[in-house]
């Protein structure tokens, strides 16, 4: 007698019967996962009355949403008579639970006034923004009892949902990776495409039918593998550590910006640390730069906006410490010397930012390639991050985050803070902080500022 297919996914039986606030299903393409999640939706809105808050980022018709799966689902598992499937919602006619589709990118303002959600399937959630996530969806997510459901195949490392729910998952969540291998729909057709792609393109298999999240954005100024290379790169190498102590200081008051600050000694990051800062408590933060380096650091600070008066701050201090203004919109240093094929700095850097940025991108480039390829590097020219670094996991991703852009005179410069929140990325402090260690400087004849 031949074996009976099963309506679900058996393999994902135990993920949906375990209780939790979130509920994250993740992997590689044909591997059932909003198959199976359809079918988990239809079976408990069969049960009781539940709302269901269906979304994706961008969704501009309501046939890219989860809408078209649950049709089909409702028609092949025989449930037509049940289920009403209106123009812009599914309703169960005997329990009254009710399926309702919205798209983030339009339809943000709706989704915040919605009331009485008791599981939000969030679809192709690795495009989820931090404030798309935690500003909107979760405290619409209210109801005692719900759930939030996250589907998606892994697209990179840095992405906000993989981040949180993957490498640094809660307690109140379940996890499941599931592949391609634990699908029993699998088509011989579909199976024999995917062996092809692994014996043509290994690298592109793991990502699309593995579910291996890329580890590199390559329009990123600096790559994610040539961070993590930068781990303890000094050990690997055998570098002696000596030289300067400096504390990189990004600045901030109110507001959604934290305080962050990075100490380097020689070409080591030791350490980071960031807090959050009041309107007022500008002094404050400030203080707190001034006594850790009175602890025989030189200081670094963005005095752009609101560092403008961190520099008058230490002064009030005491003034007992050397620290110099960082301009990131100021001009480029060493402006006629050449970086590269025969480019001047001038001609190649937009603005100090720039300039800095990518500078610690060529050197942790170098650093990737002395690491992992044994290529020969002036040792003075290393990054090494300590692996004891407070706030490691997001000071890698923030400094593999911000991406290449161009001015108006073709120069290279770094993406706008306000070009990252278009992404819904947060300002990189902690990544700020970092590059200002390693800013080129010109040094000036005074006691105390240079």
């Amino acid at each position: 007698m031949p074996k009976k297919t099963p309506l679900a996914n058996p393999n994902l039986r135990n993920f949906w019967q375990t209780p939790s606030r979130y509920k994250v299903l993740y992997g590689g393409r044909a591997s059932s996962k909003s198959w199976d999640a359809a079918i988990r939706a239809l079976y408990l809105a069969q049960k009781t009355k539940l709302k269901f808050l269906c979304t994706r980022k961008y969704q501009n018709r309501i046939e890219e949403s989860v809408y078209s799966l649950l049709k089909s689902q409702i028609d092949r598992l025989g449930y037509s008579k049940e289920f009403t499937i209106r123009q812009n919602k599914i309703v169960h006619d005997v329990t009254g639970s009710e399926f309702l589709f919205y798209g983030l990118a339009r339809d943000i303002k709706e989704i915040k006034s919605l009331e009485g959600v008791d599981i939000l399937w969030n679809e192709e959630s690795h495009s989820i923004s931090q404030e798309d996530f935690e500003g909107i969806l979760e405290p619409t997510i209210r109801k005692e009892h719900s759930e939030i459901w996250s589907i998606f195949n892994p697209d990179l490392e840095t992405d906000y949902i993989y981040d949180r729910f993957v490498l640094n998952p809660p307690e109140n969540a379940v996890v499941r990776k599931i592949n391609y291998d634990e699908n029993p729909f699998l088509s011989k057709t579909l199976r024999e495409a995917i062996k092809e792609l692994r014996e043509r393109d290994y690298e592109a298999y793991e990502h699309i039918y593995l579910g291996f999240p890329k580890k590199n954005d390559e329009g990123a100024i600096i790559q994610r593998r040539w961070v993590e290379a930068c781990i303890d790169a000094h050990l690997k190498l055998g570098v002696d550590i000596a030289g300067e102590k400096l504390i990189g200081y990004d600045p901030a008051d109110a507001g959604e910006d934290s305080n962050a600050i990075s100490y380097k000694h020689g070409n080591l990051i030791t350490n980071t640390w960031q807090w959050k800062g009041r309107e007022d408590e500008l002094f404050k933060s400030s203080q707190k730069v001034y006594n850790e380096a009175l602890k025989g650091y030189a200081v670094v600070y963005d005095s752009i906006g609101v560092g403008a008066g961190v520099g008058s701050n230490f002064s009030q201090l005491g003034g007992k410490i050397q620290y110099s203004p960082f301009n990131a919109g100021g001009a480029v240093i060493d402006p006629d010397m050449e970086y590269q094929h025969g480019v001047k700095n001038k001609d190649h850097f937009s603005n100090l930012k720039s300039q800095t940025w990518f500078n610690v991108a060529d050197r942790m480039m170098a650093t990737y390639n002395a690491v992992t390829k044994g290529e020969h590097v002036d040792s003075s020219n290393i990054i090494s991050i300590s692996s004891d670094c407070a706030n490691l996991q997001a000071l890698v991703t923030e400094l593999s985050t911000p991406k290449k852009d161009y001015d108006g005179r073709g120069r290279v410069k770094v993406e706008s803070k306000k070009d990252l929140a278009k992404r819904g990325i947060p300002s990189p402090n902690l990544a700020d902080s970092f590059v200002m260690c390693f800013a080129p400087r010109v040094r000036k004849k005074v006691a105390r500022v240079w």
